[in-house]
């Protein structure tokens, strides 16, 4: 039995500062339709892939705005586009592939071909068999090709967007943000390989994961136990004027006792209990010359740029209906990376994604709020942690960055 909310049992938001979110929000199946359209296909610039993946001309890429299916092509002139993966004759997707190499694609269906921008360059039997038949005469091939995105890339990144209102990427992004990926994608990047791991939770509640800068010391055993990111190491918070983007960081341990942590008895404090049998898991070169170990930065609505250790990753958020999200992972380097940066990336690759020492516990929490609010009517998450405001913060002891988010998320959303 279906029991999400509908609109006339749905409870008011209950603040208007964002320090509460009712749960409905995470089961609501005319949301996630609203989602959809007002959002991933709205005024907002959607992550979809690297440069790097499609290097030469005639190189493609399949991906997705929401849950609308993309193809993002490289041309012979070296420019880059992106057109939904859809064939406007009778809806069948143009591309099968997940990436590859091609001059054209041409729908399997009735073979209505078209080029590395989307337009439609022919169809079959246009004209008929011996006389009979075929399309009107007035058919025009221009204005039958597939739904077409603006395209912009900065650092290597590619994003699209579908609506005529969305800003320049650089002005979506803002100076602290771009100044923040140019960081870390500073040179061409290597790929060294993707997965995609199915997470059994609303999109939402990852992303607010992502967005939560203080869960780490507690979740995630092996980051405090080890001292790869306590509270009480230095760094802090940004948080997009806008609310929808941010990063969090942190400064290496300088090693010592951590008080804030020995007096609490926190499940995390457990350096007593476990050890490492290899303890060049810990080994960090400090690429950026900044003391910066860990960065976690985030675009609305669905990219998140990861540098924890030596380990960089690109992670696109992708909704799959109420429940279920599918989160792309594509580990990168660089291509200049000597042995020892390319042995310590793959080392600290065991991090993440979903037996990552660290990600794993990410991959399942989502789900335990899922389950824990499907009844929910009423009731709405507490998020007071540093009070109420979005801005920046040099403590990252505070959930700014979350309420950032529903301060974003409501504006596109209407709520």
């Amino acid at each position: 039995m279906n029991t999400a909310p509908t609109a006339d049992s749905r409870a008011p938001w209950p603040t208007d500062d964002r320090t509460r979110v009712p749960y409905w929000i995470y089961t609501d199946h005319e949301i996630y339709e609203k989602e959809l359209n007002n959002i991933y296909l709205g005024p907002v610039w959607n992550y979809l892939g690297l440069e790097a993946e499609i290097p030469e001309a005639g190189d493609f890429k399949t991906t997705f705005v929401g849950e609308m299916p993309v193809v993002v092509s490289r041309e012979t002139d070296g420019t880059i586009h992106s057109f939904e993966n859809r064939c406007s004759h009778r809806g069948a997707l143009l591309c099968l592939k997940n990436k590859g190499k091609a001059t054209d694609f041409t729908c399997v269906y009735h073979a209505w071909r078209h080029d590395l921008k989307g337009n439609l360059l022919s169809v079959a039997f246009r004209r008929g068999v011996n006389g009979k038949g075929g399309m009107p005469d007035d058919f025009d091939l221009k204005c039958h090709g597939p739904r077409k995105l603006r395209v912009a890339t900065f650092c290597g990144l590619i994003f699209g967007t579908v609506s005529p209102d969305t800003p320049p990427l650089e002005e979506y992004l803002g100076e602290e943000i771009s100044a923040r990926i140019k960081r870390v994608l500073h040179k061409p990047v290597r790929i060294y390989g993707e997965y995609t791991q199915v997470l059994p939770n609303n999109w939402k509640l990852y992303f607010e994961n992502v967005k939560d800068t203080y869960h780490s010391s507690l979740l995630h055993t092996f980051f405090a136990t080890f001292k790869v990111s306590r509270l009480s190491q230095g760094g802090g918070v940004i948080v997009h004027d806008g609310g929808g983007h941010h990063v969090s960081y942190s400064l290496a341990h300088k090693g010592g006792k951590d008080e804030a942590f020995d007096n609490e008895g926190l499940r995390a404090n457990q350096e007593e209990q476990f050890r490492l049998n290899d303890k060049s898991v810990l080994d960090i070169v400090d690429e950026f010359g900044d003391g910066c170990h860990v960065q976690i930065l985030s675009v609305f609505p669905g990219f998140v740029l990861q540098a924890i250790h030596n380990s960089l990753a690109i992670r696109q958020i992708l909704p799959r209906g109420t429940t279920q999200t599918d989160l792309v992972w594509t580990l990168i380097g660089f291509t200049d990376d000597d042995e020892r940066l390319q042995s310590l990336r793959m080392k600290h690759a065991n991090l993440i994604g979903p037996a990552g020492y660290v990600s794993m516990e990410d991959g399942a929490v989502g789900g335990f709020v899922q389950r824990g609010v499907a009844a929910t009517r009423e009731e709405s998450s507490i998020m007071q942690m540093g009070g109420a405001s979005t801005e920046s913060s040099e403590t990252r002891a505070t959930e700014a960055s979350i309420r950032g988010f529903w301060k974003a998320y409501t504006r596109y959303m209407e709520l």
